[in-house]
């Protein structure tokens, strides 16, 4: 049997003896594991219903002898959205650092798991200044990585590499979770909890404020299809640090959760992931809980730097261009 990432069945999560004993009882039940996990078990292997941990099959996929078997769904526990919330951090807080930019998805994360936490982005950047002031609401230790120009320039061609067709959004993303991961990685951590996630699941993009109500369970599904992609992206970055990033947001107890509110309600009076702030609120000042913040790329300082790389390398107007020349080199 081999194991990357970690297993829950039926809300307890599983030791490398007991995922033996299920599976030598009844193999089953692999169909009813929630986590995170790549699983091998004799001529077999699946992998989790949202393909959170990279592996050679399909997201949710069991596979036996190189045919598809089955399929990894773990059931809905019904919970309260704060229950789901809890519950999906508390599992994943036994190990591993968060990685707080300050915004309400990480904040939460961080306020719950309770574990070291770190930041990246350039000197000066809004994010570590976000997080030193989130920490400290918290009481929680912050590792501040700061990111200098050279840093970017060298972790450019790296980070092109490990993207199937790279584009100027990914490359930036990627960019700023390379420094998330190679610093855990550092600081001695596999385990990165992030809130990725969230704006897919609880409507965190501008769009849906501009979206017509009757449109929004479409624009929600699609985004959510989209996060497959996503994953592959940033958990490819982060497992060449040694790393992996755990995503409570995309635990299914949060996720039937969150499904079980009317996209209306996640997204309402103006206010974007509205039920995540709620539960929120309930662990830190409401300033916080409902603190509007930029994405990644731009709370760190990262894209700009790249598009300053860009220019100072001739290319004016086009990081696509030059992502295009880095790649050819």
């Amino acid at each position: 049997m081999h194991l990357t990432g970690w297993i829950e069945l039926e809300g307890k999560k599983l030791s490398p003896e007991e995922l033996e004993q299920v599976l030598e009882r009844d193999p089953s039940l692999v169909s009813r594991f929630n986590g995170e996990f790549y699983l091998e078990y004799g001529t077999c292997s699946a992998r989790d219903q949202y393909g959170i941990i990279p592996g050679p099959c399909p997201a949710g996929s069991i596979m036996c002898d190189g045919k598809a078997v089955g399929t990894v769904h773990p059931p809905c526990q019904n919970l309260p959205l704060a229950d789901a919330i809890r519950s999906a951090i508390e599992v994943r807080s036994d190990t591993g650092i968060t990685a707080l930019s300050g915004g309400v998805d990480s904040a939460l994360v961080a306020a719950v798991a309770k574990r070291p936490c770190l930041v990246v982005g350039m000197e000066g950047c809004h994010d570590i200044r976000q997080a030193n002031e989130v920490a400290t609401i918290l009481d929680l230790s912050l590792h501040v990585r700061t990111v200098t120009p050279q840093d970017v320039a060298d972790a450019l061609p790296v980070v092109i590499s490990l993207i199937h067709d790279p584009n100027p959004v990914d490359v930036a993303i990627g960019t700023t979770l390379y420094f998330v991961a190679e610093t855990a990685q550092d600081l001695g951590y596999e385990r990165i909890l992030t809130g990725q996630g969230a704006d897919e699941v609880f409507g965190g993009y501008a769009r849906y404020l501009e979206t017509p109500p009757h449109l929004l369970d479409e624009v929600f599904a699609r985004d959510f299809d989209s996060l497959s992609r996503q994953g592959k992206r940033d958990q490819g970055i982060a497992r060449s640090m040694g790393a992996y990033l755990s995503m409570p947001y995309l635990d299914i107890r949060v996720v039937c959760a969150a499904q079980a509110i009317p996209p209306t309600e996640r997204v309402q009076g103006g206010v974007r992931k509205k039920p995540l702030r709620e539960v929120a609120s309930l662990y830190m000042p409401e300033s916080y809980a409902y603190y509007e913040k930029k994405a990644m790329q731009y709370g760190t300082g990262i894209w700009k730097e790249i598009k300053r790389i860009a220019r100072q390398n001739g290319y004016h107007s086009s990081v696509s261009d030059f992502i295009t020349h880095i790649r050819r080199t």
